[in-house]
């Protein structure tokens, strides 16, 4: 018998078997898809809010002319998204929030999704 440790040992152990609440390592999906997505999620909700609403309005307002008639705030839409996305600290600060949020998922067991329909039920 080996004592040598599982590749995935780290991808399983702690509390609840989720994996170390204090490994900082990501894996390349972390980096290439959920970070990214959370990145997107965030600058919608707070750095392109209004960005979001004119948009969403204009959309709302022309149906199906709505690819010929929102163009201009198509564009700043995208503008400030991708601003967003190429900020370097923006980045780092949604790095630090997705790992932050798997920290406490590994400690617990809850994912931060569970844990809103919880605080929202009572």
């Amino acid at each position: 018998m080996s004592n040598k440790k599982s590749v995935y040992e780290k991808y399983t152990s702690g509390p609840h078997g989720l994996g170390d609440p204090d490994d900082l390592s990501l894996r390349k999906v972390e980096l290439e898809v959920l970070i990214p997505k959370k990145m997107r999620e965030l600058a919608k909700t707070e750095k392109c809010f209004k960005e979001v609403e004119d948009f969403g309005e204009c959309c709302k307002n022309n149906g199906v002319l709505l690819v010929v008639k929102c163009r201009e705030q198509n564009s700043t839409l995208k503008d400030c998204l991708t601003k967003w996305y190429n900020d370097d600290g923006f980045k780092e600060k949604c790095k630090k929030e997705y790992l932050a949020e798997r920290s406490e998922y590994r400690k617990t067991g809850v994912t931060l999704k569970e844990k809103q329909r919880l605080a929202s039920s009572m």
